[in-house]
């Protein structure tokens, strides 16, 4: 395995573990082990632990954005449907780490960070915080747009903060209703409230 792609399954492998064991349950010597290297390679990469979790957040956190971006910026699709595509790209993310019929475990990097978040670095929170900031502005402008185009009949701000408060808390949701019928439900009253 060369260089770039010892780091590149470092980064996969420590995302997959953080998710299921938080920033505390990722360790070295786990991931060494799965990946058949020493651990004095993973810190010739990364050097500390805290710079591997701010390289994986900074990559999660822009790949997620990126694909929130595609959909709410297409101008050419309905807000049901935009909404649609939100809980298609949770389920992909929840059906990852999430087998049928066992009890529901996290499956989002962000939620499961956000709960160590003590434990991260400054550019680790700002990360997280950064995301929040960004996923507000791409549901805004996109309401606004369905707002303009009569899509909506509720207030764009209050539309704004329900729907981020739902995609920022969806591997919460379905942990608390124990699947991933939660989510999709509370998707479903938004739009309810909200599409004329």
């Amino acid at each position: 395995m060369d260089e770039s792609d010892s780091r590149s399954a470092i980064k996969q492998l420590a995302s997959d573990l953080l998710v299921q064991h938080g920033y505390r349950g990722m360790r070295y010597a786990e991931i060494a082990a799965q990946l058949g290297i020493t651990r004095a390679n993973i810190h010739y990469h990364f050097g500390s632990k805290s710079a591997l979790v701010d390289e994986v957040l900074a990559d999660y956190v822009a790949a997620t954005l990126g694909s929130l971006r595609e959909v709410w910026a297409d101008e050419g699709t309905s807000l049901a449907d935009k909404l649609s595509q939100m809980m298609v790209l949770s389920r992909q993310r929840y059906d990852r780490f999430n087998a049928r019929g066992e009890p529901v475990r996290p499956w989002s990097l962000i939620s499961r960070l956000r709960q160590d978040q003590e434990l991260l670095s400054a550019t680790g929170r700002g990360l997280l915080a950064k995301f929040s900031t960004e996923l507000h502005d791409v549901f805004a402008g996109a309401l606004s747009r369905a707002a303009a185009a009569g899509e909506i009949r509720s207030d764009v701000e209050a539309a704004t903060t329900l729907l981020v408060a739902i995609a920022d808390s969806a591997a919460p949701i379905t942990i608390a209703e124990g699947g991933f019928s939660g989510l999709e439900a509370a998707y479903g009253a938004l739009a309810r409230l909200t599409l004329r």
